[in-house]
């Protein structure tokens, strides 16, 4: 965002909205809610009765979820954020506690993908998925940490995922992020147990939505690179992919359950204790299905070395 005017609260009613605020009212941020499980969470939770707060970067995706909600008789608001900007996210936060006085949920649900080998990847590549998956969630955290420690309660949920628990070659960056989240969300949620503030975090395994489909691929073809359920086939998992409102279910009944890590579904835990038990085995299986999509080999890239297409990246 490069505007100098900070955005504010889109309130979204609907001639069905007739619920009115009370002192009762659960307030939730969602933040990348226009799409995937972002969107199913901010769905489901205004059908459980909360005041949810849809935050993306398309402001065009958050109207139009936070209108679907209102369309169901429940409150909402949009609200157009980049969180990889800190001020905007402070100012998110702020805002909301402002209009609403309370803050239960805080969802840092936004993320992006930017896939390629290592030799491919640059630091703005590496700074750029670094900026949204980590430090977007970090500044969502230092904004609510503290408001809800003062009001005594509240809930901040990170969404990690699946490949926190597993190498994931072709996508180190997202990777990295993601294995960061598990360390910042456990040791905030032991931080803030005398305070009241309950921190979790969800590791989804294969759900359908479209983050990887709206990605960047370096340097390896695109229709490879886990898009669609070519990674789901190629690691031997079951056809079908979990939907995102299923995904959101699971997330909210680890949320009401305090689970301190949400993963999920039954295939991915399982597939955790094996990694653990056979590290070289599976990590030797993923080392070889990467190279395989990746359409590379091993080999250094050195200038005499260098394909056409290599050296024209």
């Amino acid at each position: 965002m490069t505007g100098s005017t900070a955005p504010a609260l889109t309130e979204v009613t609907a001639a069905a909205a007739t619920m009115a605020d009370s002192p009762g009212t659960k307030v939730a941020i969602v933040t990348g809610g226009g799409s995937g499980i972002g969107e199913a969470l901010c769905l489901e939770l205004g059908r459980r009765g909360v005041r949810v707060i849809v935050a993306d970067i398309d402001g065009d995706g958050a109207r139009r979820v936070a209108a679907a909600i209102a369309q169901a008789s429940g409150q909402a608001s949009a609200y157009t954020v980049d969180v990889s900007r800190e001020p905007d996210v402070r100012h998110l936060v702020e805002q909301t506690v402002g209009s609403y006085g309370r803050l239960d949920y805080l969802f840092n649900n936004a993320g992006i993908v930017i896939e390629g080998d290592a030799r491919d990847l640059t630091v703005d590549h590496w700074r750029r998925v670094l900026d949204v998956n980590l430090y977007g969630v970090l500044y969502g955290m230092l904004a609510a940490y503290p408001i809800m420690g003062r009001q005594g309660f509240g809930h901040i949920v990170n969404t990690a995922s699946a490949v926190a628990f597993f190498p994931d070659p072709g996508n180190a960056p997202y990777c990295t992020a993601k294995h960061a989240l598990i360390g910042l969300s456990l040791s905030l949620r032991l931080e803030g147990t005398d305070l009241g503030v309950r921190v979790s975090a969800a590791c989804p395994g294969y759900v359908r939505t479209n983050i990887f489909e709206n990605g960047s691929v370096v340097n390896m073809p695109a229709r490879t690179a886990m898009h669609g359920r070519a990674r789901e086939h190629a690691a031997g998992l079951p056809r079908r992919m979990m939907t995102a409102d299923e995904a959101a279910r699971v997330i909210l009944k680890g949320v009401a359950r305090n689970k301190p890590v949400i993963l999920f579904p039954a295939g991915i835990r399982w597939a955790r204790r094996v990694y653990y038990v056979f590290p070289r085995l599976i990590g030797h299986q993923i080392r070889h299905w990467h190279r395989r999509r990746a359409h590379r080999s091993a080999t250094p890239q050195t200038p005499e070395n260098l394909t056409a297409r290599d050296a024209a990246t």
